[in-house]
């Protein structure tokens, strides 16, 4: 899962503070899943760069908040939250941020991007514990920024699909909460998931097909748990999602590409599933054709805006179900 570090959400910019963000001319839109280090940013969008949401002084532990200028309605803005990916060892929070900018300039979402320690630095569950406390200093300072602290949605891919599929699942689990930051007395449940190609059964991964041995010691999987999957199978077991399944009240829309040679599409159908059977509101889209990511049929970008609008605007009353969409374009 090298190159997990493509997905959506917003973009980077100014320095931390208040200052409207300017439109970089020689910044060009991205495809889908394709990411690039050069971002432009519409204006009017506000950003707070690099705030530390555990206070810890750790750039690992930082976030960026993007509002726009001029909210659709009045009343705080619901947020959508973007984990990105990297293996669980590589990637920022200014990757993949651009698809969500749509959605901030319009003026209909708050979006922020988290970082999260690596598996370099710790291992799990260092990482959903960073992304708990990262959603609690959204819940925690919501009035402040003018956020709604219970329309929190969050997306991420490959690691972070993993990761936001962990924090769709375990809102109510004490025992994954952790101590990181100054308000673990504030949930950390979030109100709908969009999963994108993430990993949710470790120990499977090498049943479907893949060009990476996952179950090597030095495979991201093991590298995320310290030591091989198959020979630390409670560890591989309570970091993978899919043993976290249970009824709970919080919609997935799960999106994978049918060639994906690294995470195995297989893992998001038996995942969605799951969830199905434990009577969770879930859709699965594969993307037929496309591999890891690289997403390139503007329908993608069009449902995971009608997921957020429904769950976290109430427009659209229609269900979502599972359907194939063909990869698009070059």
């Amino acid at each position: 899962i090298v190159c997990m570090n493509i997905f959506v959400a917003i973009a980077l910019l100014a320095p931390f503070g208040l200052a409207p963000v300017q439109p970089d001319s020689q910044a060009t839109s991205t495809d889908h899943r394709r990411r690039g280090s050069h971002i432009s940013m519409p204006d009017p969008v506000t950003s707070h760069r690099d705030i530390n949401y555990a206070e810890s002084g750790n750039a690992s532990q930082t976030l960026d908040l993007f509002v726009p200028g001029t909210p659709s309605s009045p009343g705080p803005l619901p947020v959508i939250v973007n984990i990105h990916g990297g293996g669980f060892s590589a990637g920022d929070k200014k990757n993949g941020v651009d698809e969500l900018m749509p959605l901030v300039t319009r003026g209909d979402y708050a979006a922020i991007s988290i970082n999260y320690r690596l598996s370099g630095e710790a291992i799990w569950p260092a990482q959903i514990h960073d992304c708990k406390a990262a959603i609690r200093w959204v819940r925690a300072n919501a009035k402040k920024y003018n956020l709604d602290p219970d329309r929190i949605g969050v997306i991420g891919a490959s690691a972070g699909g993993h990761l936001v599929a962990m924090l769709g699942l375990t809102g109510q689990d004490k025992s994954l909460e952790g101590n990181v930051g100054k308000h673990g007395d504030v949930s950390s449940a979030v109100k709908c998931v969009v999963d994108e190609f993430g990993p949710t059964d470790f120990l499977t991964m090498n049943a479907g097909k893949s060009s990476m041995d996952h179950d090597a010691a030095d495979s991201p999987e093991s590298r995320l748990i310290g030591g091989a999957i198959q020979e630390n199978k409670d560890k591989a077991n309570a970091a993978s999602p899919l043993t976290h399944v249970n009824k709970v009240d919080v919609p997935f829309l799960i999106i994978h590409g049918d060639a994906d040679p690294l995470v195995p599409h297989d893992q998001s159908v038996r995942f969605a599933a799951a969830l199905k059977g434990a009577g969770v509101e879930t859709a699965l889209i594969t993307v037929h054709g496309a591999g890891h990511g690289n997403f390139r049929n503007p329908e993608i970008a069009a449902t995971i805006r009608r997921f957020f609008d429904k769950h976290l605007r109430g427009r659209g009353e229609e269900k979502m179900v599972d359907g194939v969409v063909e990869n698009m374009g070059k």
